[in-house]
């Protein structure tokens, strides 16, 4: 039993790098008072299922698969005195850190002083692709692959053909690989490889076929996946013999508790919207890690964790501003993918802000920070889609900001 009080200080949802590196750093500063609330009957988050390395270094300064990864995560808080309920769900969130929790016992209700949401990210589906056929035995994500092969030990199917290349999907091979599972191809819609382009040396090395600039049109079979229909770059249609379909990458954060509660959601990221300090719209709510957009390293999300912890400790000792007004930052570039935090919180302690940005498409020019025709700051830029650009906005141009109380606006120029 999980023994959940009805209040505590800190309630993190999700146990993932994020959230329980969030509770550490809130135990080391002294917050006595810190809960975990994971769903799952195992805490560590995705990395419990990723039978591949490198994780830890930063956090443990040593090399770790994704399982003992997790599991030293997990020591580590409780060693701290995190308390972590397992099997439980947050229902929903409301005002005043109120969360109404499904537990193993019932429905219970807890109220703190201030709540993290840490909830990770999750592949889109088949579904939210649009990809024609029958819905036969054989098709998953990653996620669920890795979860069958890693945590069940199960082979859900011998030849698949996995559908992208981002860097989960190369995981996805050595996942394969794991369970004696031959894919016999990998299928990517661009002219190359989402993540690094030497990548796609791997599967070749693994027998399996790299096929750029070719798209899933139809997956053929009844009961089970019999073949994929794709279209070439020639606008040919070809049919690939198979049993199974891998969907990877395309990342969304998972949010939805706060979509459905009350907090502001970033249309372009999908993850909630959040300032600086990684605050949500309403100030008892703060947000870190994939939830925040997708999608960044293990060693990333828990270093934000602490980050968080240390603005939450703020927030506790009310030495934090709260000032309801904000200055916003729009995105109109349609090369711009998404930029967070979306808005800065005026305060009377500035310092230096990061800009997080993702771009649609390869991109080579600059990016500008705008007050109206005012820029701000700029940066020179030659980038990929979904690599991780970072745009710094010093302590004096913080200052131009708050004293303009100006919106911002983020512009590309270039090609």
């Amino acid at each position: 039993m999980n023994n959940i009080p009805k209040s505590c200080e800190v309630a993190i949802i999700g146990s993932g790098p994020a959230g329980l590196s969030t509770a550490i750093a809130l135990k080391k500063q002294g917050i006595k008072d810190v809960w975990v609330i994971e769903r799952f009957g195992d805490a560590g988050g995705n990395p419990r299922h990723c039978g591949h390395s490198p994780f830890g270094m930063r956090e443990f300064k040593r090399v770790y698969f994704g399982p003992k990864y997790a599991k030293q995560l997990v020591k580590t808080a409780l060693k701290q005195g995190v308390k972590i309920a397992l099997n439980t769900t947050v229902v929903s969130i409301e005002k005043g850190g109120l969360l109404t929790l499904s537990t193993e016992e019932g429905v219970k209700t807890l109220n703190a002083k201030s709540v993290v949401l840490s909830t990770g990210i999750r592949e889109k589906p088949r579904s939210v692709r649009l990809i024609s056929g029958q819905r036969p035995l054989g098709i998953m994500t990653a996620g669920a692959l890795q979860s069958m092969v890693y945590l069940s030990e199960n082979k859900p199917f011998e030849r698949p053909v996995i559908i992208g290349s981002e860097l989960v999907s190369f995981s996805s091979v050595a996942t394969c690989r794991h369970a004696s599972i031959k894919p016999v191809a990998m299928i990517e819609e661009n002219a190359r490889p989402t993540a690094w382009a030497f990548l796609s040396l791997y599967p070749r090395l693994q027998g399996v076929k790299f096929l750029n600039k070719t798209r899933l049109v139809e997956i053929i079979g009844k009961k089970r996946v019999e073949a994929v229909r794709v279209e070439t770059a020639s606008g040919q249609l070809e049919t690939i013999q198979c049993d199974g379909v891998i969907f990877t990458g395309q990342f969304t954060p998972e949010a939805s508790l706060a979509r459905l509660g009350h907090l502001d959601i970033d249309t372009l990221s999908n993850g909630p919207l959040v300032d600086q300090f990684g605050r949500c719209s309403d100030t008892r709510f703060f947000a870190s890690g994939n939830v925040l957009r997708p999608v960044e390293t293990a060693a990333w999300c828990w270093q934000e964790g602490i980050d968080t912890a240390q603005h939450i400790v703020s927030s506790l000792n009310q030495t934090l501003d709260v000032n309801e007004k904000n200055i916003k930052i729009a995105t109109r570039s349609p090369v711009i993918k998404f930029c967070v935090p979306q808005r800065l919180s005026y305060t009377q302690d500035i310092k230096k802000v990061d800009l997080q940005i993702r771009l649609t498409r390869k991109a080579k020019g600059l990016l500008g920070l705008y007050a109206k025709n005012i820029k701000i700051c700029e940066k020179r830029i030659s980038g990929l889609p979904e690599r991780r650009i970072i745009m710094t906005i010093s302590v004096d141009e913080m200052k131009l900001i708050f004293s303009s109380k100006e919106n911002l606006e983020l512009r590309f120029e270039g090609s």
